[in-house]
């Protein structure tokens, strides 16, 4: 295969895994995830993104306080999440929810349901590991791309080793309490986790795909 074969293989076999076993990934992949994941480019190599990376006695510790954090915590993120998602965004949002609810079982109206499986996000999907993103307050939305970009080399780097992956802003929804579990300085800003393992091919949350727009829809030349 050609490099762009062998990338354009890795994008499409990657996605967001939501069910995973627990055995742990070796060391020396995650060093290699991480070894390659730093490589990515940033804004005047400031490079802001630090990672902290737990083992499977820390990610069961953190899930299990966590989820009980998150089903009685207000929603508090250091960096603003969405205002709304309105046209093409809203609608792409909602295809993907309901794809995944309908794997699972989960009727439309079922909001019981929907919720319980929302919040599977705070149980980390069983992963047995998490990486936590964060960045340096101080250079603003331009640290939170860089850390962006870093989520896309990390999470590929990991399917090229067969290692599953899921980024969930969803976690920065606590960041205070992610703040103080991990002893983060104010700081650091939380922008998102990404709990990966190794999938669970039987689980049929991880039996559904999501599809991309067409050129058509998010390129405009000018000649």
């Amino acid at each position: 295969m050609t490099d762009i074969e062998t990338l354009d293989a890795l994008l499409r076999r990657r996605h967001s895994c939501r069910a995973f076993l627990p055995d742990p990934v070796p060391e020396a992949k995650l060093t290699q995830i991480l070894e390659t994941a730093q490589l990515v480019p940033s804004w005047c190599n400031a490079q802001p993104w630090q990672v902290t990376l737990t083992m499977p006695q820390e990610t069961d510790g953190l899930r299990d306080a966590l989820f009980k954090h998150a089903s009685k915590a207000a929603h508090h993120s250091d960096i603003p999440f969405p205002a709304a998602y309105t046209g093409a965004y809203k609608e792409r949002r909602s295809t993907c929810g309901w794809a995944l609810y309908d794997a699972v079982g989960v009727q439309k109206g079922d909001r019981n349901g929907s919720a319980k499986q929302m919040m599977e996000n705070f149980r980390l999907f069983a992963a047995p590991h998490l990486a936590l993103i964060t960045t340096e307050a101080d250079l603003g939305p331009y640290g939170v791309l860089d850390c962006g970009a870093y989520v896309t080399a990390f999470t590929l780097a990991a399917e090229a080793l067969g290692v599953a992956s899921i980024p969930q802003a969803a976690l920065a929804g606590y960041s205070p309490f992610l703040r103080d579990w991990f002893d983060l300085p104010e700081n650091r800003q939380i922008v998102c986790g990404i709990s990966f393992g190794y999938r669970d091919e039987t689980h049929p949350a991880n039996q559904f795909r999501t599809e991309r727009a067409g050129l058509e829809d998010v390129v405009t030349y000018k000649v």
